[in-house]
């Protein structure tokens, strides 16, 4: 089946349906500049909402290895996302400390596709190129040219996926899993019951 990742959550009601919808994640960001920046606090009231089965993520950018595991352990997140320009041997070390590590990584910009190998991950995220914000800028793109990288490896599919053209980037890219945030919102940060119900459906009723 493949795995769901909801992202960019800022509010524990919408955990706690996320939760009961079965999701596979949901991410928490951490990124000043984002309308889905969370503080601390209400990160935590977010994981502490969902079920226990649930991996939980901190999405950040460019973080030093200290913040990244501080905030990530304060939060309650399982897992850490990276979706900047980070190093190999930062993957390495949160890999160390016992987090479930995504990696960001671009097919038409760095760091592309083409360093994956460079990283320890458990899983990689993998999109078109970089817009304004980490995620969320609602960008679809041809979601075929990342097949061959599919195949190769665990990748969630990110950018511009929404309820209507979910099952179409599954068929075109067959990824391991998908991750939506401006997606599935009604308006940037402030998610939407309905379109995540939608999503979801869409995902597990997918041909592929």
């Amino acid at each position: 089946m493949t795995f769901i990742k909801i992202c960019g959550i800022t509010h524990p009601d919408t955990a706690r349906f996320c939760s009961a919808l079965r999701v596979d994640a949901i991410g928490c960001v951490f990124f000043p500049k984002s309308p889905r920046h969370l503080d601390v606090k209400t990160a935590r009231q977010i994981t502490d909402a969902v079920s226990p089965d649930i991996l939980t993520v901190a999405v950040m950018v460019n973080p030093d290895a200290e913040t990244a595991i501080r905030t990530a352990k304060e939060a309650g997140c399982r897992g850490i996302q990276l979706h900047g320009r980070e190093s190999p041997e930062l993957a390495a070390r949160i890999m160390e400390e016992g987090f479930f590590l995504i990696k960001g990584l671009y097919l038409h910009q760095e760091p592309s596709t083409a360093s994956a190998p460079r990283y320890s991950a458990d899983r990689f995220l993998v999109e078109a190129a970089a817009g304004t914000m980490p995620g969320g800028n609602a960008k679809s793109w041809d979601w075929a040219a990342a097949k061959d990288f599919c195949q190769k490896y665990p990748a969630l599919l990110a950018g511009g996926l929404n309820p209507d053209n979910v099952k179409e980037a599954l068929i075109k890219a067959k990824p391991f899993g998908v991750d939506v945030s401006s997606g599935v919102e009604s308006s940037p940060g402030i998610k939407d019951h309905e379109k995540i119900k939608s999503f979801v459906e869409a995902v597990r009723t997918s041909p592929v």
